[in-house]
């Protein structure tokens, strides 16, 4: 004897199109595999034309057809789409309002909708769905059969694809939280449990959330789609902090040097995972962080470091400022050009230029030196040698190599060897490492100041 089960749809969404329906359905029959493990759904259209979509697990139940919290989605939240029975009753709704016929079996039931009177008012009419005993008592699964010429291969096409499970994303890297995917086209897709719940323009990544807040859940309504960004905001971030694959870590490095061309995605402009890129990458590579600024302000410097075998990576300010405060993977500081400066110089040797050595022309310029001591009262006695290099230390608080240098340990003053091209160049540095030799003071310092000046004065009247 067929029964009716009134379906007592208060709200009908209008706006749902047959792919909304169909998406209920496959969710369905993917949430049934996922909490059985049970054989691959099936989806396909029969000789007839009807559409079907066949899962392998315990068989609809009508009281499946209630709306209902179901007990076991919510105890395993992060393993299905739906929880609480609205969206299969929504979707026999769309089905009916687009003439597409309905048939449901398992070992449990036949069941097939229709409008009939509201029981004890028949002068309302709503959709009810007709239970009959199972007509194969033996059917494994559940197959829901669509039949209709308004359910089109397109439809079925686009339901599908609404399902990483189907839609063939590829897989970029993993966490406990989710994992990061290849975007398609110009369109990243966000999807929880595989099912696509957003699209975002400026996203670098696609992801599938799989570890859900509280706040997301709430979020997934019955429509299950355009979930606002707020909503998976933080699950993404997390997915990315996680995240230690190598091609996600290269791609979110390589897109903060987009940040002066304005076409920079939105996740670099998260500072966390900004932040999180950088010591990753750090751990994994020979790499120098640093500003746009800077890369202008020190060529030289930095072809050196290229010529050591580190790469120069740019980055935003206001990331660059903050790298100094944080370690990379392995506990390691992160290499900016701070600590690359520090690092070098640690490491420094100079490059000593035998006398033998020098060209003619340079030794001419050289020979001035007994002559420009002469000029300032002779050759103060805190200097024991001036030498010359090839290499030299970097200029303090400056990313850029000295041209000469006061080593008050050996009272040596180092010139570096371009110095010997002129006379100016050589004179004016020898000077100035002699009033450094003189003060004991730096640059910038009232006491250089001074005795620079006083220098100056000497060779002034010597020249007068």
């Amino acid at each position: 004897m067929t029964r009716e089960f009134d379906l007592n749809i208060e709200k009908v969404l209008e706006h749902w199109t047959l792919v909304h329906a169909l998406r209920e359905v496959i969710a369905n029959a993917l949430d049934e595999r996922s909490l059985t493990e049970s054989a691959e759904p099936e989806i396909f259209r029969d000789e007839e034309g009807a559409v079907h979509v066949r899962d392998f697990g315990r068989g609809l139940r009508y009281d499946h057809l209630t709306q209902n919290e179901s007990v076991e989605k919510l105890d395993n939240p992060d393993r299905v789409v739906g929880k609480f029975g609205v969206g299969l009753k929504d979707a026999l709704a769309t089905f009916d309002r687009h003439d597409v016929e309905v048939t449901i079996r398992s070992a449990h039931a036949d069941v097939t909708t229709a409008i009939r009177p509201k029981a004890g008012f028949p002068d309302v009419e709503t959709l009810h769905a007709l239970v009959d005993e199972a007509s194969d008592p033996t059917t494994v699964g559940t197959d829901f059969v669509l039949d209709g010429d308004a359910l089109t291969d397109d439809d079925v096409l686009e339901a599908k694809g609404l399902f990483l499970h189907y839609s063939g994303d590829e897989v970029l890297g993993e966490s406990s939280y989710g994992s990061v995917l290849r975007p398609v086209g110009d369109e990243a897709r966000i999807y929880v449990n595989g099912l696509r719940v957003a699209t975002e323009e400026n996203f670098l990544f696609s992801y599938n959330i799989t570890s859900t807040t509280k706040a997301l859940r709430q979020a997934l309504n019955r429509e299950r789609s355009h979930v606002g960004r707020t909503a998976y905001t933080d699950r993404v971030k997390s997915i990315l902090l996680e995240c230690q694959a190598d091609i996600v870590i290269e791609a979110l490095v390589s897109d903060l040097r987009l940040f002066e061309r304005g076409t920079q995605h939105d996740e670099t402009k998260w500072m966390d995972v900004a932040l999180q890129a950088c010591a990753q990458l750090n751990a994994m590579r020979e790499v120098i962080f640093l500003t746009a600024s800077e890369l202008r302000e020190a060529p030289d410097f930095l072809e050196r470091a290229r010529e050591d075998g580190y790469e120069p990576i740019t980055i935003p300010d206001n990331v660059r400022s903050r790298l100094s405060k944080i370690k990379d993977a392995k506990g390691n500081p992160i290499r900016d050009l701070d600590r690359y400066k520090k690092e070098w110089n640690e490491s420094f040797q100079f490059d000593f230029v035998a006398l033998e050595e020098l060209t003619e022309a340079e030794r001419t310029v050289w020979n001035q030196l007994d002559a420009l001591f002469e000029a300032i009262g002779g050759r103060p006695r805190r200097i024991k040698e001036v030498r010359v290099s090839t290499t030299m230390r970097l200029e303090p608080g400056r990313h850029y190599e000295a041209v000469g240098v006061w080593e008050p340990a050996e009272r040596w003053i180092v010139i570096r060897r371009d110095q010997l091209l002129a006379l100016e160049s050589f004179a004016g540095t020898v000077l100035h490492e002699t009033a450094h030799a003189i003060s004991g003071a730096s640059d910038v310092s009232i006491d250089f100041e001074l005795a620079l000046t006083d220098l100056l004065g000497k060779l002034g009247a010597r020249k007068t």
